[in-house]
């Protein structure tokens, strides 16, 4: 059931002090002293401010002085159905009850972390993604991958040494909506491809090296082959869908640029002539800045896999800088596989920063730029058309994006707000999404 929409509301944010409009990664995307006008689900202006306007009488004006504005976070790397690395999460998120948690974990990425759009880069149904179209769960609009696709003893392939029998990984195992992420051979590759397809993916997502949290995988072994990845490439293209890799390693990240891999992610040992061929065959990365650097300190995990972690975190700034000098679009991703990661993902812009992207950049990466390369092309920039997607802060966290912590205020899609933070703007509660999921049947 569509949302029910008012296209004759309007709304008047009045004299913003600063609005970040997503545009570009240079200082003219940034306005001060500025008006936003709404209507309905859509922006219908941004505009020098103007005093006289708030004299109308068939508008709700909001004084918004001293408020920052940006658009809404697109986050490039999600995962809904993780609550986090131990035995008993991946249990719960494997349980009947798990739909319940992955309503809560949208819930809290929206309201909480700010993200209106998101793209689920493994473990997410169409049935998850169909929850938040039709009303029924509050969260960002996702686009998903389902599987994460390994090989045998990959980076999916979470059985560990304890579990190597018949049993196969308990990491999206297979479900309603999701094949398994396990694949061996370029033709078994190529069906579990079209499989994905038929489920309603938006992308096609593989493994070309192995991971940092991964019971078993070393970071120096290799994990597909190269007809493998070529054929998942192929078979991805023939069906309009971009191919992401995981690639933490050197031989990883080449052989996903080689065959056929729009966007590299994680990238912790990529260089410099790694970084030339990319931008030669128009790759993308998303670093997943916050977690490659907090995962060493984590509480639980075992020596090999902490290991794994530490020299991946002692690299992955330099790799980050390659990228950012040698012109690649760098996209933000969260990838928030651990506990309380979930409703804090602006704490990527934090980490991007702290790797050496300018404060517009990291906010590029996850606004305008980061909505074109998910082909969200009605969001992520604040402009006449756009859905009215954004957050609004007491606090210029555009400069310190941490102070989102604190200082949020309001978290706006479609024009209507979930945090009950500017009074006059419309607001949509659970209320609403227990009314659609009641007309489901009707």
């Amino acid at each position: 059931m569509p949302r029910m929409t008012d296209h004759a509301r309007k709304t008047l944010l009045s004299g913003i002090s600063k609005l970040y409009d997503g545009s570009s990664d240079q200082p003219k995307a940034v306005q001060e002293n500025v008006d936003l006008w709404l209507a309905g689900e859509r922006i219908e202006a941004v505009r020098p401010h103007d005093p006289a306007a708030t004299n109308r009488t068939d508008l709700t004006v909001v004084e918004a002085a001293g408020w920052t504005v940006t658009p809404g976070l697109v986050d490039c790397h999600g995962h809904v159905t993780i609550l986090g690395l131990s035995k008993e999460s991946i249990d719960t998120a494997n349980s009947p009850s798990a739909f319940v948690y992955v309503e809560k974990v949208l819930h809290a990425s929206l309201v909480d972390g700010g993200v209106t759009t998101m793209r689920d880069i493994g473990g997410a149904t169409h049935a998850m993604k169909r929850l938040v179209e039709d009303g029924v769960a509050i969260g960002p609009r996702l686009r998903i991958a389902i599987c994460m696709l390994s090989t045998t003893g990959g980076h999916a392939d979470f059985r560990g040494p304890d579990r190597c029998h018949a049993a196969v990984s308990k990491l999206w195992g297979p479900a309603p909506g999701r094949p398994s992420s396990i694949v061996d051979g370029p033709w078994e590759a190529r069906k579990r491809v079209r499989e994905i397809a038929a489920c309603g993916a938006d992308l096609i997502k593989l493994c070309t090296s192995p991971g940092v949290a991964s019971p078993g995988d070393k970071l120096e072994n290799r994990d597909f082959t190269e007809d493998e990845i070529r054929a998942i490439s192929d078979e991805a293209a023939g069906r309009g869908l971009r191919v992401a890799a995981h690639a933490h390693s050197k031989s990883g990240i080449e052989l996903a640029v080689r065959n056929g891999v729009h966007d590299i992610q994680h990238i912790s040992f990529m260089d410099e002539a790694a970084v030339e061929e990319a931008h030669r065959k128009g790759c993308t990365v998303t670093p997943t800045s916050w977690v490659v650097n907090v995962l060493p300190d984590a509480p639980g995990l075992s020596d090999f896999v902490r290991d794994k972690a530490k020299r991946a975190a002692e690299a992955h700034s330099a790799a980050v800088d390659f990228a950012r000098r040698g012109g690649l679009k760098i996209l933000a991703g969260t990838d928030p596989v651990l506990p309380g990661m979930h409703g804090r993902n602006f704490m990527e812009l934090v980490y991007l920063m702290k790797d050496g992207l300018p404060a517009l950049q990291a906010w590029h990466g996850m606004t305008g730029l980061a909505a074109q390369e998910l082909g969200a092309d009605d969001t992520g920039v604040l402009a006449p058309g756009k859905r009215a997607d954004l957050l609004v802060a007491t606090d210029d966290v555009v400069a310190k994006p941490e102070l989102l912590e604190t200082a949020l205020l309001e978290v706006v899609q479609d024009g209507k707000g979930h945090r009950g933070g500017v009074a006059g703007l419309p607001q949509r509660t659970v209320t609403d999404t227990v009314a659609a999921a009641l007309a489901q049947g009707t």
